[in-house]
Order: structure tokens, then sequence, then C-alpha cells
């Protein structure tokens, strides 16, 4: 059965598959991907060159996924990813110092405030519903206010 298998151009197989984890890594993110895609293709190519056999294939691949993938996390931390903002992901410190509206009452140091279109969990010192807080800083999910 593997006979039939080493006479079919194997290459466009291991191409494809390169393709393939490459648009998968672009729609779901994640570095993982796109290194496994890399070793398809790198698989794909010396098989277009070299007489190599299915099974020599496969292994080819898994020790390049290895390797791409311990490459790629080597490169990623000797050349971290960095921006001028060093909030882009943390929304509660983006928030910090804005004014609020509450829309649960504060009672006991915990209420609800209105951020925007959403509602976010609020601790901080009694307030009614529609009085304005401020922002202070977050703890997590939930924002540090004080009245203004």
């Amino acid at each position: 059965m593997a006979e039939w298998l080493d006479s079919i151009s194997t290459h466009w197989f291991w191409l494809s598959l390169g393709l393939i984890l490459g648009v998968a890594e672009m729609v779901a993110p994640g570095f993982f991907l796109m290194w496994l895609g890399l070793a398809a293709i790198i698989v794909g190519v010396l098989d277009y060159f070299l007489p190599i056999t299915v099974a020599y294939q496969v292994a080819m691949f898994a020790i390049l996924s290895v390797l791409t993938v311990f490459a790629g996390k080597k490169f990623l931390q000797q050349n971290p990813i960095e921006t001028d903002d060093p909030k882009l992901n943390d929304r509660g410190a983006r928030l910090t110092g804005e004014v609020v509206e509450v829309v649960e009452a504060i009672a006991d140091g915990h209420g609800r405030v209105k951020v925007g279109d959403s509602v976010w969990s609020a601790r901080g010192a009694d307030a009614g519903v529609g009085a304005r807080v401020r922002v202070t800083g977050a703890d997590g999910a939930v924002l540090l206010v004080e009245g203004i």
C-alpha cells in the first residue's frame, strides 16, 4: 500500500499543508501553527528535489516541527514584541482617571458603574445611583473608584 504513496507527488501535499497552516495561523493567531507550516514547507521543498519516502517525510516533518517551534520560541524570547503603549491590553489600567456613572449603588464598598456601553463591578467609597466617580485603578475586572 505504501508503494503507491511513494509514486505520487507528495511535495504538493506538504506545500499545501504548509499553506493551510499559515492561513490557520492568520485566522487563529498564537505563533504556533506558523512554525508547523514552515516545517511542512521545508519538507515539501526537500521532497521536490530529493527522492524521499513517505515514512522519512513524516519523520522529517515531526523533527522539523519540534525544531522550528523551539527556534521560533527562542527567537521571540530574544526579540520580544514591544509597544509604545504599556497599557495596551490592560483595559482596567486604561480607564484610570476616567469619570464614570454609578448604575448600582456602591454600598459597603461594592457596586457597579457604567463605562461607555458596558457595566463594570466597582469597589470604593459608598455612592448612590447616578453619582459620578473617578476610576483610580483596577483589581482584575473590578474598578477601584473614588468620589469626585
